[in-house]
Parts: structure tokens; C-alpha cells; sequence
């Protein structure tokens, strides 16, 4: 039985198609376990008008998302852990497709609000199931490449809500375009059936009591905090500044959000494939910088408006590609057995930043201030980039001791 960090003899060591499976595969659990949040907002429009939604009702579906992410990410982690990454995908998947065929079947506010937090589960399985699977079943010299790619996952998932999701609804209806998804996540789970290698018997259970987070998780938890609240902001509010503000149209204003994906996807997997040891520790707080500059872009975009594309590619190359290289330095370090917990506690700071940042930023863009909105998410960015630089500068010195 090969221990955790080691690549078994399976297929995807073997087989190159079966390695770009598995990585599609993971791919495809990233993007379903946020798809709920992303249909909920390119479909916004219509659940508005049909369920009588008022859109702080609608915003609220957010922050409960999140915030469910980040309550249960610890016992997701010890999960993950526990019955191992190819039973947690399953379920990771079946979840999926229970929460979206809920939405699709809401009469009202109530049960779309409980289906948005039983979409909480996936989300906070996901970061540990898809990293133990790749300790797992991926040789250590692809990983970091293997790792931006499933990450990139979770804009897939925007791409897939925003454009042909999106579409179907004006076909068959916002309802139907939800069930498809649901049935696309079932089929998945079907699909990692066959694709994941057998995961090896559960562990003895250990003691309840857990030993506290190791220093890096616990830095790069807060890390995560300040970087989720920016980049949910940013994700939340880029398109309706670009209408209230710069003058832009609906479709112009969309596109806004689908640069900032394709330029996401671009970062996680460049920067999660230049995340080698002793380079990856450094990289965290240079994303944060090189988001500082993104928001600072967004806010001069108000004196001169072309300048809001340069801050959509530049907050998806650095901002959303930072959480990849965060997940890329737990699996470099992760202690034997804790792969699942360790990522799940970096996670739950990303979640609880998603469900903070918003809120914070809509009470400035509630009243237009969206200037003073950007330097605060400039400010959670530079309070990101410090707290990585800290961390790297003790680590390194921990190192040289």
C-alpha cells in the first residue's frame, strides 16, 4: 500500500490519457462544486422576477454559501482523511447534483436558501479530496502542474454558469438550465467511479482531540482570509461598476467578468507550475502585490475607463491565481496523513474572506462609492501580502537555524 505523497504504480503513472483523465476529472469537481453560486448569479435576473427574490435576498445566498464552506471545512478535511479522496469526490459530486436539482425545484426563498447551503458541502470537500487525489495518484514532479489545473476548475465553473448554462435557460428555463447541471454532476460522479484508483482501507481512529494547525496553515489560512475577501468583492461587483460607473452595457459589463476567468485560468496554471521549493514560499505575497496593483487599476479606471480591462486580466492573473500556489505549498509540506485537514484549514480562511468581502464592499457600492470600495479591497490585498512576506521571512529563517 503506498502511504500518502507517494505516487502508486496505478494507471495515471502509466498511462498518459488516463493521467489527463484523472486531471480533467478533478478539473470537473472544482467547477461543480461552485456551480450552484455561479448559476445563482448569471440566473439572478430571472430568480428575481419568478421566486420574488429582492437582490439583498439573492446577495445573501453568497455569504450563506460561504460561510457554510468555511464552518464545515475542518470536519471536511477530517473527512477527506479519513475515507480517502475517492469516496469524498463521489460524494463531492452527488452533493452537487442534490443542491443544484434543489435550487431547480425551488418555490421560494426557503428551500433555495437550504439548497445553497447543503452546496457548503462540496465546497468544502473539494480543496482536500482533489489534493489527496493528487498526492495520491500523481507523480511529485507534475503535481504543481496538475494541481493549477484542477484549481483553474473553479473558473471553468463561472465560464460554464455565464455562457452556455446561461443560454440553455433562455430555451428551456432558468429551472431546466439548473437540472442539466445537476444531471452533468451526476454523470461525473458516475465518471470518478471508474476513472479514481481504490482508496486504501480507512486508518485507526485517532484520538478526538487534533493537534492545533502547523505554523504554515495557519498563516496561509489568514493569507486566504484577506485574499478571498478582495477577489469575492472584485468577482462580485467588477460587472455592476462597469454599468453604474463607466457606462457600460450589459453584455460589455459581462464581459468584464468572463476576461477576469480566462486570465484566472491562465494564472493558476502558470503560477501553480513555477511554485517549486524555495521559489513557491515567496510567490504568495507577490501575487498579493501584484493584486494591490489590480485594484488599484479598477479604482483609476473611474478617471480613465479602458484601464478597467487592465485590472480584470490583472486580478485574474495574481489575486485568483493565488489560492492554486496556497494549495501548491500544502501539498509540498503537508504532514503524513493531514493532506486533507491541512488543505481544508487553508480553505476555510478562502471561504470566510468570500463571505466577508462582499457585504463589506456592497455598503460602499450601495451608496456609489465604488472608489473608496476598490482601495478597501487594495487594502485586504496589501494586509494579504504582508502576512505571506511575514510568514516566508520566518520560514526561511526557521530554515536556516
Amino acid at each position: 500500500m503506498a502511504s500518502e505523497g507517494t505516487a502508486t504504480a496505478s494507471p495515471t503513472e502509466k498511462d498518459g490519457g488516463a493521467g489527463r483523465q484523472l486531471t480533467a476529472l478533478l478539473t470537473c469537481a472544482m467547477a461543480f462544486s461552485m456551480l450552484q453560486l455561479f448559476l445563482l448569479g448569471a440566473l439572478g435576473p430571472r430568480l428575481v422576477t419568478e421566486l420574488h427574490l429582492s437582490p439583498a435576498l439573492l446577495g445573501l445566498t453568497t455569504t450563506i454559501g460561504f460561510a457554510a464552506a468555511a464552518a464545515l471545512s475542518p470536519a471536511g478535511g477530517r473527512i477527506v482523511d479519513r475515507i480517502g479522496p475517492r469516496r469524498s469526490l463521489v460524494l463531492l459530486l452527488l452533493l452537487s447534483a442534490a443542491a443544484l436539482a434543489l435550487i431547480g425545484a425551488a418555490p421560494g426563498a426557503g428551500l433555495l436558501l437550504g439548497a445553497v447551503a447543503l452546496g457548503g458541502v462540496p465546497q468544502a470537500l473539494a480543496n482536500p479530496a482533489t489534493n489527496k487525489a493528487v498526492l495520491r495518484a500523481v507523480p511529485p514532479a507534475r503535481r504543481g502542474a496538475v494541481t493549477g489545473l484542477k484549481q483553474s476548475g473553479v473558473q471553468v465553473g463561472a465560464f460554464a454558469a455565464g455562457a452556455p448554462l446561461a443560454a440553455l435557460a433562455s430555451g428551456i428555463g432558468w429551472r431546466g438550465a439548473v437540472w442539466t447541471g445537476a444531471a452533468a454532476a451526476l454523470l461525473t460522479g458516475l465518471w470518478a467511479l471508474r476513472v479514481l484508483p481504490a482508496d486504501p482501507p480507512p486508518p485507526p481512529a485517532g484520538p478526538r482531540t487534533q493537534p492545533a494547525p502547523r505554523a504554515m496553515v495557519a498563516w496561509l489560512a489568514v493569507y486566504s482570509l484577506f485574499l478571498g475577501a478582495g477577489i469575492a468583492s472584485v468577482n462580485t461587483y467588477l460587472a455592476l461598476f462597469g454599468a453604474q460607473r463607466l457606462g457600460m452595457g450589459p453584455t460589455t459589463a459581462a464581459a468584464l467578468v468572463a476576461v477576469l476567468g480566462v486570465a484566472g485560468i491562465a494564472g493558476r496554471v502558470a503560477w501553480a507550475r513555477a511554485a517549486r521549493p524555495g521559489r513557491a514560499e515567496w510567490l504568495p505575497g507577490g501575487l498579493a502585490c501584484g493584486a494591490l496593483g489590480a485594484a488599484a487599476l479598477l479604482a483609476a479606471a473611474l478617471a480613465a475607463g479602458p484601464l478597467v480591462w487592465l485590472g480584470a486580466v490583472a486580478a485574474g492573473l495574481f489575486a485568483v491565481s493565488a489560492n492554486a500556489v496556497s494549495m501548491v505549498l500544502v501539498l509540498q509540506r503537508a504532514a503524513p496523513g493531514r493532506a486533507g485537514q491541512d488543505s481544508a484549514l487553508v480553505a476555510a480562511g478562502f471561504f470566510a474572506g468570500f463571505a466577508l468581502g462582499p457585504p463589506l464592499f456592497g455598503l460602499l457600492a450601495q451608496s456609489g462609492r465604488y472608489g473608496p470600495g476598490w482601495l478597501l479591497v487594495a487594502a485586504e490585498f496589501a494586509a494579504a501580502a504582508a502576512v505571506a512576506f511575514l510568514w516566508a521571512v520566518r520560514d526561511r529563517r526557521a530554515g536556516a537555524a
